[in-house]
């Protein structure tokens, strides 16, 4: 249990110290008429003692008793604790809570040092407002001028500092907590199809390229996964790939081999027997190098040097402009796998798992369009299932867009109102 202080008397006054003039059988402190007299002292749940200032005797002994009764429901909250700043927080104990790999932490880091901390850096963590949180999140677009997806992902950056803080009884409640997120915004992705993907192989300018565009549009693989793909990643007795490192650059670091950015990503892909012919007939040709940084990497420059995501994106515009064909990115044969697998009839977990996404919703936001267009798959199954013999398709899907009974179905139709 606490107690109450007196700051401005001392408790073991030495022999011969004066009394004070103006509370009698006392001795005055250093602190004897300045700022609040009565200290209140407890200890937290850690064993250490928190202090608190007031008035009056009442008022201190009324916060120890606050303060007791919190802890024994487990709602005790350092009152010191939320007046740690923004940015203090954010840097000390977020960040390094984030079980990420250090290319995503430059991510998260500079996100927070270009929109939150200029707004937010210097304040407490309990000073921000539910009003002031939602006018941040307009902020991004406003002022900051991001679209597409960032607004969500920078605020979702943001309003995991302040849950963090929650969990860690810095704050009581988040200013977020009913302040909806941005929308999370996908761009529909318009995939090149199986014709145009065979025109890109055959106007590839060398080799390396054709056969890059092609295990990517059968893989689905990343750009740094594809780059970063070694020969012993690949199973071509059983038709498998496992996809467990990429290529990356990063700032002041250059190119190297880094772990995949999430768990969701290593995966271990199955091979068609195409994909397989590619793969041997390619180092069967352009064997690895058993040397230098593209050592045992299928895809290299010359003299084994590594390729870089700006060389790959040179790559594909050029060999569209070779086909004729409008300009593509390297990640649309990414896109493209993922059509063939939907317009196949893979359900999205499948996708999911053989894309490496996080989880499937990541999935369902990307390609909602497509998967919306194999519906008519579905409905085209269960009017071929139902169509009475003789019955074309033509008639069939007439009669269910038009809600009209076909004419070799009437008798049947009149059999069931005689009877009802």
């Amino acid at each position: 249990m606490g107690y109450v202080a007196d700051r401005w008397h001392k408790t073991r006054p030495a022999p011969g110290d004066p009394e004070c003039g103006e509370h009698k059988g006392k001795v005055a402190s250093a602190a004897h008429g300045k700022g609040k007299r009565w200290q209140a002292r407890y200890d937290g749940p850690d064993g250490r003692e928190r202090t608190s200032l007031w008035r009056t005797i009442p008022e201190a002994e009324r916060e120890i008793v606050k303060q007791e009764a919190a802890k024994q429901t487990g709602s005790w909250l350092d009152p010191k604790a939320g007046k740690v700043t923004v940015e203090r927080f954010s840097l000390d104990t977020w960040l390094p809570a984030q079980s990420i790999i250090g290319r995503s932490e430059v991510e998260y880091l500079g996100a927070l040092r270009r929109y939150c901390f200029p707004e937010w850096g210097p304040r407490e963590m309990h000073s921000i407002k539910p009003s002031e949180a939602g006018a941040w999140q307009k902020l991004l677009t406003t002022k900051y001028g991001l679209s597409g997806g960032y607004p969500n992902r920078v605020a979702r950056y943001v309003r995991g500092v302040f849950k963090l803080a929650v969990v860690d009884r810095v704050i009581p409640v988040t200013p977020f907590e009913r302040i909806p997120a941005p929308v999370l915004v996908e761009s529909a992705c318009d995939p090149p199809d199986v014709a145009e993907v065979r025109q890109l192989i055959a106007s590839a300018y060398h080799p390396r390229w054709a056969a890059m565009i092609e295990v990517n549009a059968l893989t689905g693989l990343r750009s740094g996964e594809l780059r970063g793909l070694r020969l012993s990643q690949v199973d071509f007795l059983r038709g498998a790939m496992r996809v467990d490192q990429q290529l990356v650059k990063e700032k002041g670091k250059g190119m190297y081999f880094d772990a995949l950015k999430t768990g969701a990503g290593l995966r271990t892909l199955p091979l068609s027997k195409r994909t397989v012919d590619v793969l041997a007939d390619y180092v069967a040709k352009y064997p690895p190098a058993r040397s230098g940084p593209g050592a045992g990497l299928v895809f290299t420059m010359p003299a084994a040097g590594l390729i870089g995501e700006s060389t790959l994106d040179y790559a594909i515009k050029a060999t569209c402009g070779h086909a004729g064909l409008e300009p593509r990115h390297w990640h649309e044969l990414r896109h493209h796998y993922a059509s063939v697998l939907i317009a196949g009839g893979e359900n999205p977990k499948v996708v999911q798992l053989r894309l490496g996404h996080k989880d499937v919703m990541t999935t369902l936001r990307t390609y909602a369009h497509l998967f919306a267009a194999a519906e008519e798959k579905t409905r085209d199954v269960l009017d071929a299932a139902w169509a009475l013999p003789g019955e074309t398709d033509a008639e069939a899907e007439s009669s269910a867009l038009s809600g009209r009974i076909p004419e070799s179905r009437r008798s049947d139709a009149v059999v069931l109102q005689l009877r009802s």
